[in-house]
């Protein structure tokens, strides 16, 4: 008997024991704090490839401005590598009308102007545009993806006010551009900013039209003088005419009307669509994984630039909009120098665009009121982007106010036309 007690008693001070070591090993933990979790970063833009590519063989740094005209790269024109789509057929057309680009520079003609200002803008990324020696550029007009009362006009260049969608609602709100528009009789309004990405204003069709809708509307009651521009897409490409053709239809499903547009509005890049990778991914809407596979390469390529431009104009003329201006309210490069794109590629492809736009016309598809021109205003990015918004196209550093040499080269390709 004395055995068995004394075994469990044995027994009762290693259980008492256990639960000791147990307590203090908490204890300690307590005491000790844990390390500060690691803020996640934001995700990037997936807009640039996250590896860093080798120029192609046999590429070699383009020639700067010549008196001559403008050097344009020359290549063969992609095929439509877009996957097979009942909702996105892939344009009928794919070719680029060029007996209809009137050859070299528009010089000391009516063809610089369109209502009375210079036809290029630019898009201010940091500002304020007053800060910068913008004179040697001549520009036009400017935007910076806001609506503003009261904007600087330096020089009496115009500013372009912007509706935003992101987050599915106005941006600034119905009430607030009313006054905007009140305040500023005449004014351009670009409504969104990339509806079509993700990252930026990123809605779905018939968000798109509701929302348009209601700008429009208060835009027009406030100031009927005003001209507003739909659009917005990143580039257009079929995948992203298939993406207006539903907000069209659901306008009209909303409305009971066609949408109305004084203009269209659409930037022209050259990046790849195909969900989950680098590029312009898929838009809302479509069921598409997969459209245009440009490649790095492709994003200068003038070929494709015009050809989506073309495109445009002739989407505009199916459905009725031949009569309206169209502005290309931003391109550029969006790709650092170390992809393959030093500031001469870049030069290069800025005198080639130029070119294009102040010289291609076509009486099927282009403004009446033109000259038939196919685009009648256009705008680069950027003045002034800092080193973390692709700023391998900026004309100044806004870290020191001081010209690039892209701007460099902008102000002599610009001199030329007023020689």
């Amino acid at each position: 008997m004395r055995g068995r007690w004394a075994a469990w008693v044995g027994l009762l001070l290693i259980a008492i024991g256990v639960m000791l070591v147990i307590v203090g090993w908490l204890r300690t933990s307590a005491a000790v704090p844990s390390p500060p979790a690691t803020p996640v970063p934001p995700t990037p833009e997936p807009l640039v490839p996250t590896r860093t590519p080798t120029p192609p063989a046999g590429w070699a740094s383009a020639s700067p401005v010549a008196e001559a005209g403008f050097p344009a790269p020359a290549g063969p024109v992609p095929q439509n590598t877009a996957s097979p789509s009942a909702t996105c057929p892939p344009a009928a057309s794919t070719s680029t009308p060029s007996a209809n680009i009137t050859p070299g520079p528009a010089r000391a003609t009516g063809g610089l102007l369109f209502r009375g200002l210079p036809r290029w803008g630019v898009g201010v990324a940091e500002g304020p545009i007053s800060r910068y020696n913008i004179q040697p550029l001549r520009l036009g007009w400017y935007l910076d993806w806001r609506a503003r009362p009261e904007p600087p006009r330096p020089g009496g260049i115009e500013y372009v006010q912007m509706v935003r969608l992101k987050g599915g609602k106005l941006q600034p709100d119905a009430q607030t551009i009313a006054a905007i528009a009140q305040a500023n009789p005449g004014s351009l309004w670009l409504v969104s900013n990339e509806p079509d990405v993700k990252w930026q204003d990123n809605v779905e069709p018939a968000v798109y039209a509701r929302l348009y809708h209601e700008a429009y509307t208060s835009i027009k009651a406030a100031d009927p003088s005003a001209v507003v521009a739909a659009g917005g897409i990143s580039q257009p490409t079929p995948l992203r005419l298939c993406y207006l053709d539903a907000v069209l239809a659901a306008y009209r499903e909303q409305f009971g009307v066609e949408m109305p547009a004084d203009a269209w509005h659409v930037h022209n890049f050259i990046l790849r669509e195909e969900r989950g990778s680098w590029g312009v991914d898929i838009p809302l809407g479509p069921p598409d994984d997969r459209g245009m596979l440009y490649e790095i390469d492709d994003c200068d390529n003038l070929e494709i630039f015009r050809r989506q431009v073309w495109d445009f104009r002739r989407w505009m003329a199916a459905h009725g909009f031949q009569d309206r201006p169209l502005i290309v309210s931003e391109y550029g490069i969006p790709m650092p120098e170390d992809y393959g794109f030093p500031p001469e590629r870049v030069i290069r492809f800025l005198q080639g665009t130029f070119e294009f736009f102040l010289t291609a016309a076509d009486p099927s598809l282009g403004y009446p009121a033109d000259g038939y021109r196919l685009v009648q205003r256009w705008c680069w990015y950027s003045l002034d982007a800092p080193d973390a918004s692709y700023p391998q196209g900026r004309l100044f550093n806004p870290q020191t106010g001081a010209m690039t040499e892209v701007g460099e080269g902008w102000e002599e390709m610009v001199a030329l036309f007023y020689r």
